[in-house]
Parts: structure tokens; C-alpha cells; sequence
């Protein structure tokens, strides 16, 4: 499926021009460039002012570093996750991550993270409708990668869970999962769902620190007050 009309429609020219040119400079490198996650999920919801977070299969941060030189954008880079973020003149922001796979050593913990492939980094995300990506590089402009079916449960407004495990790696899904819910006046899937209950009564919340589990709140409560 490709989604280059309904991306088109989302962005800006300004922005529009970018993300092509973008695609174009990571060709030029021999980079595959993606908009991916809750980027592609707010397209494809027909939302507006949408956050660019841009996957690459490469050195995000070299990568990065060669459009901060060609734009004279500002660059921060944050080495140990392989991402860096980009900030234009006009207030644009772009944030470009390497594609990767986690695994979580104990429960609540941070990942340990290594470079991986797309397949790879959409599986290591928290929920169907934010494990999608569209291409950006020019030969193949806004074609879908949807291996989980997050489009489908987009259509069905259902918040679905990636894998049995995901709530025990990271007990702040159980967060966010009400959040999106919220959000989108979606529903929870009922495995999904059961899974949350499962570890809360397992007590997964507390291998998370406090303030982590602080700023999940403050960020539920402003969607759903």
C-alpha cells in the first residue's frame, strides 16, 4: 500500500519539501529513510500538526550531522540511542533515530540498545497503530510497512499490544495504552487488556522509578481532563 497522497495532505509544502528532499539526500547516501511511528498513526488518522520522527537503516547521527551542515539546522545527538534531533531556522523540528532493536535485561529497566533493520524496530514499539513505517526515499515515496496490521486496528479503533511481554519490559505501556485510548476514542483489545491487569496484580509498576511513573500521569491527565 503506499500513502504518498494522504502524507501530501498532512504536511505543509514547506514541510512536505523537506521530508522529499530528506528522502532524497538519504538515497544519495544509500540510506532508507522512514517517517515511522506516531508520525505515520497521525497521518493515516488524518491529524494535523504531526511531529516528524524520521527512522533511518544507517547512521542516524552522521546522517544528521550531513543535513545540519547542508541546512544549518542546530543538532543535538543523544550517542547511546543512536538519535538526534534537528532544529531549523523556522522552528522546524526532526528528529532522526537508527534503526534498532531493545532488549530489557530487568523488568522497568531502560533497554540495551543495537543497531537493527525496520522489520527489527517496529517490533521493538509499544502498540500495532505506532509500529508502522512509510518510506521517504524517492524511488519508493510513502510506501506503507505495516507488519503488525496497525492500520487494520486503526480502521477498527482498537489499541492492540505487540507481544505478551511488552507490559513487564516496560510497565509505562500500561500508561500510555489509556492515553491513546483517550485520544482517539479508541478501544483497548481485550488481550491487550487482560495483559495490563496481569501486570498491575503482578505489581509491574513498581520496577519503575517514581519519576518516570510522574511524568506518565501528568501526561494522561492532560488527555484526559
Amino acid at each position: 500500500m503506499n500513502i504518498s497522497k494522504k502524507i501530501e495532505a498532512a504536511f505543509p509544502d514547506r514541510t512536505l519539501a523537506f521530508v522529499r528532499g530528506l528522502g532524497e539526500k538519504a538515497a544519495s547516501s544509500k540510506l532508507k529513510a522512514y517517517l515511522v511511528g506516531g508520525t505515520v498513526r497521525d497521518i493515516l488518522l488524518g491529524r494535523s500538526n504531526i511531529d516528524i520522527d524520521i527512522t533511518i537503516e544507517g547512521d542516524a547521527i552522521k546522517f544528521g550531522k550531513f543535513i545540519a551542515k547542508e541546512t544549518g539546522a542546530d543538532m543535538v545527538a543523544y550517542k547511546s540511542f543512536g538519535t538526534c534531533t534537528l532544529t531549523f531556522p523556522d522552528g522546524l523540528k526532526v528528529d532522526l533515530v537508527r534503526a534498532r532493536r531493545e532488549t530489557y535485561k530487568k523488568p522497568g529497566e531502560m533497554p540495551t540498545v543495537k543497531p537493527g533493520t525496520l522489520k527489527e524496530d517496529l517490533a521493538r514499539r509499544d502498540f500495532t497503530i505506532n509500529a508502522m513505517a512509510a518510506s521517504v526515499n524517492p524511488k519508493d515515496f510513502g510506501k506503507l510497512h505495516d507488519p503488525f496490521n496497525g492500520l487494520g486496528d486503526i480502521r477498527a479503533g482498537i489499541v492492540r499490544v505487540l507481544h505478551s511481554k511488552s507490559f513487564a519490559d516496560d510497565p509505562t505501556r500500561i500508561f500510555r495504552a489509556r492515553r491513546f485510548a483517550a485520544r482517539f476514542t479508541f478501544k483497548i483489545e481485550p488481550r491487550t487488556d487482560a495483559l495490563m491487569q496481569k501486570a498491575l496484580i503482578g505489581r509491574a509498576l513498581d520496577t519503575v522509578s517514581q519519576g518516570r511513573i510522574q511524568k506518565e500521569l501528568v501526561l494522561i491527565s492532560k488527555e484526559i481532563l
